[in-house]
């Protein structure tokens, strides 16, 4: 069952995909259908979950579920992966690349190679006040407060 992404309840789980690029506006428009979709059809074991998936900044994909309904099981965390995997073939786009940290800069999502971080730091270009979208966040609540936080307040504190 689709449920409208502001209409989540803050315990609601979250699976981000970070995009390997900004979507275009014409890809967006294509992919909004395709996620109102997917998330009307998301089952666990038959049971339709109380889902929802959004685009937000452009390059951030977020899939999620009211847990407090109906959990996720497996199967299902496995369909979703598989979805964004034809996403990916779809719009010729990575969703799975965890070497690249997404900041924001001056309003715009800006994307830092992990071999890049400690030169980054040490120059003073990413501070522990820069703006991380961490998607470790796991819940909608989390999301909605504090996304993106700032870097020392992520994974990312060990390198200040």
């Amino acid at each position: 069952m689709y449920i409208p992404f502001d209409e989540l309840p803050p315990q609601a789980r979250v699976w981000i995909y970070q995009a390997s690029r900004p979507l275009a506006e014409a890809e967006q428009a294509a992919l909004k259908p395709l996620l109102e979709q997917f998330a009307e059809d998301w089952s666990s074991h038959g049971t339709n979950l109380h889902a929802s998936a959004e685009l937000l900044h452009d390059q951030f994909l977020v899939l999620a579920n009211n847990e407090s309904a109906t959990a996720a099981s497996g199967c299902s965390i496995d369909k979703s992966v598989n979805f964004v995997r034809e996403l990916e073939q779809q719009f010729n786009i990575s969703f799975f690349d965890r070497t690249q940290l997404a900041f924001l800069r001056d309003g715009e999502v800006e994307l830092v190679s992990m071999s890049e971080l400690k030169n980054k730091v040490a120059a003073g270009d990413i501070s522990r006040d820069t703006l991380y979208f961490d998607t470790l966040v796991t819940n909608y609540g989390d999301l909605q407060a504090a996304w993106p936080r700032p870097a020392q307040q992520s994974w990312l504190s060990r390198y200040f």
